[in-house]
Order: C-alpha cells, then sequence, then structure tokens
C-alpha cells in the first residue's frame, strides 16, 4: 500500500480519455435513476399479473417470500393494462442498453481504485457497487435472451430474473443513497472538469487526458442517437399498426400471415407437440366442479351461447397484438354448468400441449366473472388456426399472453389447484 498502486488501471494515468468527468457520468447516471425506476415497477407489475399466490402452476420463484409483499389481484380492466407496462417495460429496457453500457463505460477507472477499500462505508459502496453492475448486466442481459427467446438460462428465466431483480434493486438504492447528492451537484455545475485528484473529480478525471475528438454533449448525443434507434426498431411490436413494420428486433417476425387468423403467435401447435389426432372428432372439453363433471364436444359448444370479445393479446415477450374479435362460451356459463352459476370461484385450465411451460394457469374469480372472459372457438369471423389453440382457447382481459391457455382440454372451477 505504501509504494502505491501497482502498474496497470488501478494507476489514475492508465485512464486517459478527456471525456470522463463527474457531469458525464452524473447525466448518465441520473437518466438510469429515472429509468431503472419505472423498469422495476412495471416488472414487478408484470409479476403481480401472473397471480403467482394463486397457484403453484402460476409460479415460477418459489420461496419468495416477504418478496411478494406488493401482490394484488390482477384486475381486467383496463384491457390493454398488461399490454402497456410489459410493452413499457421491454421496450424501455432495450433503449437503456446504450445508457448503461456509457454509464459503465464512464467510471471504469472507479472499478479499479486503489487502495481497494479504505473504511468500512466504503467497503459498504464497494460491495454495493459489485452487486450493482453484476445486477444490471445479469438483468439486460437475462431479459434481452428473453424477448428475443433465446432460452441458454441455467434454470427458469422467471426465477432467475426475479430474483436478480431483488438484488439489484437493493444495490442500486445503496448506490444512489451514496451518489445522489453529488451527481445533482455535478449536474448543475458546468460540464468542465475539476482538478485531478480533488473530491469533485471522484476519481473519474485523468491526470494527463488524450486530444479529445468529441465533446461531452456530442457523447451524450450520440448514446442518445443510439436509444433512439433502439426505439425504432423495438417499440413497434407493442404499439402495432404501422409501427410494426419497423419492429426489426421483434423475435416473432414482421409479417404474421393474412386472414382472420393473421395475427402474431408465442407457440405453434408442432412446437409444444400438438397432433392432428389431438383436435380431431375424439376431442372433448371437460368441466369439473362442486363435484359434477360434464364432458362436451365441439359442436355442443358451438350450440351453447355465443359471445363476442374484442381483445388484445400481450405476452412478457413484450409483444402484442391489436384487439381481435373473438367468439365463444363465457366461462361463467361453463362453470354453470356443473352447478357454479353464481359467484363462480376460480379456474384451473389445462392445454393438451406436451411441451413448454405454461401448460397449465389458475385464473382468479374476477377473471373468470368478467362477460369478455371466454373460452374462445372462433377469431375474426373465423375457426381458429392450429397454431392459435384450435379447438378452443382461453381468452381473458387484460392477462399475460401465456395465460390465455391454448388447446383447452379441462376447465376444474374452485377445487385446488
Amino acid at each position: 500500500m505504501a509504494a502505491g498502486p501497482p502498474p496497470g488501471p488501478t494507476r489514475p494515468g492508465f485512464w486517459r480519455s478527456p471525456l470522463r468527468g463527474p457531469w458525464l457520468t452524473s447525466v448518465f447516471g441520473l437518466i438510469l435513476l429515472f429509468g431503472v425506476t419505472i423498469l422495476f415497477v412495471t416488472g414487478l407489475l408484470s409479476y403481480a399479473a401472473y397471480n403467482p399466490d394463486l397457484a403453484p402452476v402460476n409460479d415460477q420463484t418459489p420461496d419468495k417470500g416477504w418478496l411478494g409483499f406488493y401482490l394484488f389481484s390482477w384486475p381486467t380492466s383496463p384491457t390493454w393494462l398488461y399490454r402497456l407496462t410489459q410493452g413499457v417495460h421491454v421496450t424501455l429496457g432495450v433503449v437503456l442498453v446504450p445508457v448503461l453500457l456509457a454509464k459503465l463505460w464512464s467510471v471504469i477507472p472507479k472499478l479499479f481504485e486503489w487502495p481497494p477499500v479504505r473504511s468500512p462505508s466504503h467497503a459498504i459502496e464497494r460491495l454495493s457497487l459489485l452487486l450493482l453492475v453484476g445486477g444490471a448486466g445479469f438483468e439486460f442481459v437475462t431479459g434481452i435472451l428473453n424477448v428475443q427467446l433465446h432460452y441458454v438460462f441455467p434454470g427458469s428465466f422467471y426465477t432467475l430474473h426475479f430474483y436478480g431483480a431483488w438484488v439489484f434493486i437493493g444495490a442500486f438504492v445503496v448506490h444512489v443513497a451514496f451518489r445522489l447528492p453529488r451527481a445533482l451537484r455535478a449536474v448543475a455545475a458546468r460540464p468542465g472538469d475539476p482538478p485531478p485528484g480533488t473530491e469533485d473529480a471522484a476519481g473519474l478525471v485523468s491526470p494527463r487526458p488524450s486530444e479529445p475528438t468529441i465533446s461531452r454533449r456530442g457523447a451524450l448525443a450520440m448514446v442518445g442517437a443510439g436509444s433512439l434507434a433502439l426505439l425504432v426498431v423495438t417499440v413497434g411490436q407493442s404499439v402495432g399498426g404501422w409501427f410494426r413494420r419497423t419492429a426489426l428486433l421483434a423475435p416473432h417476425g414482421r409479417d404474421p400471415g393474412s386472414g382472420p387468423n393473421g395475427f402474431q403467435i408465442n407457440k405453434t401447435a408442432a412446437s409444444v407437440g400438438i397432433r392432428t389426432s389431438d383436435t380431431g372428432p375424439g376431442w372433448r372439453l371437460t368441466v369439473r366442479g362442486s363435484g359434477r363433471q360434464v364432458d362436451l364436444t365441439y359442436d355442443q359448444l358451438l350450440a351453447m351461447t355465443q359471445h363476442e370479445a374484442a381483445l388484445p393479446i400481450a405476452c412478457v415477450e413484450g409483444w402484442s397484438t391489436p384487439d381481435q374479435r373473438w367468439s365463444g362460451v363465457r366461462l361463467t356459463d361453463l362453470a354453470a354448468l356443473v352447478g357454479l352459476g353464481t359467484n363462480t370461484p376460480k379456474v384451473l385450465v389445462k392445454s393438451l400441449q406436451r411441451g413448454g411451460s405454461f401448460s397449465s394457469a389458475v385464473l382468479r374469480d374476477n377473471q373468470v366473472r368478467d362477460a369478455r372472459s371466454l373460452l374462445a372457438l372462433r377469431v375474426n369471423g373465423a375457426v381458429l388456426s392450429p397454431d392459435h389453440g384450435y379447438p378452443a382457447r382461453i381468452i381473458v382481459p387484460g392477462a399475460p399472453g401465456v395465460h390465455n391457455t391454448k388447446w383447452v382440454t379441462r376447465l376444474t372451477f374452485g377445487e385446488p389447484a
């Protein structure tokens, strides 16, 4: 320690960029403070939308304990609620990537401070910095991989992303508590350099900077242009309409086909092991509840009173569809077949699918009782295609796409899931 820092990145003169300084770092930090707060809140809302306390089949994050303190019954109105919150979550997460990378670049010298620890409070700050940088990288990388349906995780994405978010936000809060006053002072000052080695320089100003090739405001504009470009190629998958043509990063492609069934899907029938024989004439819908059971053919379902609802589909990957015109049998009417026509309870929905996640889901009683909640048989005036869930699928207002279960074979009302 007495000899000073060893050669390499621990020496202040190693880092020579003239752009690094408290002003630029603080600007990036304040942008992330605002953006990450929105990301965390919308992430919590996304988790709540799955109704994880309702049944184990809904929850991929066991033993969450008090981390689920904020959970509430997810509403069915407005119908576009999940489409909005998850669209913001995914789009903003992608847009913030250039800002995050720029912020990490601007503080690289701080990662190699010498001595590594000067006091107990400095040790806490350094530990929070390690968790902050690691947590940020983990959350952004796993989130983007999930958006692109590239599942290379050593476990469930839901579990990893959920616990990773809490680790990251804990470190983020500690870091903000230490750095926010200094960041506000730095932004209020002019974007000049305080003398190297002073407290105001915060270890970011090089004692022998290279000649600048771009101004700090120019660097900020360059990062902003990168974020704007990512916004343009991402937001269309959530906004829809003409903007869907610009969604170059959308994992499902921009052309879902034409006709009544020409809108985005998440899983194809083939990808989850649905065979033609599974959905042929021998298919039956089993409805259970209050100790009773009814088995219905496709024709018997068509013979029941049909209702319509205009609802979108919105998925955790951030993509969504415009409102589609669904028609089918109300869930409350199906519950009435087993003596549960009033005060309809929750329902366990079981799919024919043989592979992939969410082959079952439990819907809350408020979701079941909504008059727009259907066992859909048709969409936009046509029979459901195999990939859209033929012969029957769930459609519920405001629910995540994976809870709009396709290829439904059984409904169990009110019994333990």
